[in-house]
């Protein structure tokens, strides 16, 4: 088998592997299962999976465990004990930093205070953009779970020997949720400077509009940014003197999740403006 066969048969397989654990965080995640689902030897499909995702096995679950506790946090009952043992931190001193966010985090700007009106005071920038153009993997589901495609992109893009240190990370949503149902919910994880990039499956080509843009920087953990929205959308357009313009909104990734916690990625939140 050449390399220009094989590593298609490898970005099948491996995308195999990162579904299934995405879909199975709260199971012992065995290298020997995983290996499995690769079809290939544990000793080599690792070393695969590490040269394409650029992470190991372990840094993944450990990522993807401690994002979705960030958003337990803020949108769950649970205790900050019952969060930490699902994402493995059976020591919770270890789990604190996340743990304070309930308290101390971005999200509690939003919180009414005694006239019912929010605390929250947040920086929005108003500027005009050119068209972007974009590269992405579609997604279908909980906006929660981009990360899949996310996942798949960076994934692809490195095994193709395509990925450029330069390229931004760009969320398009084109539903919403509040109308749509979850399972339905369409979205797709982009990146920019793609140009030359060809659009073969799992690949497809994305334009955003040039215009101006409402753009307010959110920092936090994304299962945080719902409310970042309703603030934008209640509070900050209704005061703006500006219309919303019949264009999708998207998000910028400014930093990577895999180099910072949850507590500290930022978000730039654009809305289209007439």
């Amino acid at each position: 088998m050449n390399g220009e066969t094989a590593w298609p048969l490898y970005e099948n397989r491996l995308r195999r592997v990162s579904a299934y654990i995405h879909d199975h965080l709260d199971e012992e995640l065995a290298m020997e299962r995983l290996a499995e689902i690769a079809c290939m030897s544990s000793y080599h499909w690792h070393r695969i999976y590490r040269a394409i995702y650029g992470e190991t096995l372990a840094a993944t679950v450990k990522r993807l465990r401690l994002h979705r506790a960030a958003g337990e946090i803020v949108r769950t009952e649970l205790t900050v004990s019952e969060i930490a043992k699902r994402s493995g931190y059976p020591n919770l001193q270890s789990f604190n930093h996340t743990a304070r966010y309930r308290k101390e985090g971005s999200h509690t700007a939003f919180e009414p205070s005694p006239d019912g009106k929010t605390k929250a005071m947040l920086d929005v920038t108003i500027g005009e953009i050119g068209p972007i153009e974009l590269i992405g993997v579609a997604h279908t589901g909980s906006y929660m779970q981009i990360d899949k495609a996310f996942e798949t992109l960076f994934g692809t893009l490195y095994a193709r020997g395509l990925a450029k240190p330069d390229m931004r990370m760009i969320g398009v949503y084109l539903d919403d949720p509040d109308l749509v149902p979850e399972e339905k919910l369409r979205s797709i994880a982009c990146v920019t400077g793609a140009a030359e990039v060809p659009a073969a499956a799992p690949f497809e080509r994305r334009t955003i509009d040039g215009g101006d843009y409402a753009v307010l920087r959110h920092k936090g953990p994304y299962a945080d940014m719902a409310k970042s929205y309703q603030w934008l959308f209640a509070e900050w357009l209704p005061k703006s003197g500006r219309q919303l313009k019949d264009r999708v909104m998207f998000e910028e990734y400014l930093n990577n999740p895999r180099e910072v916690s949850p507590t500290e990625l930022l978000t730039d939140i654009h809305m289209p403006l007439v």
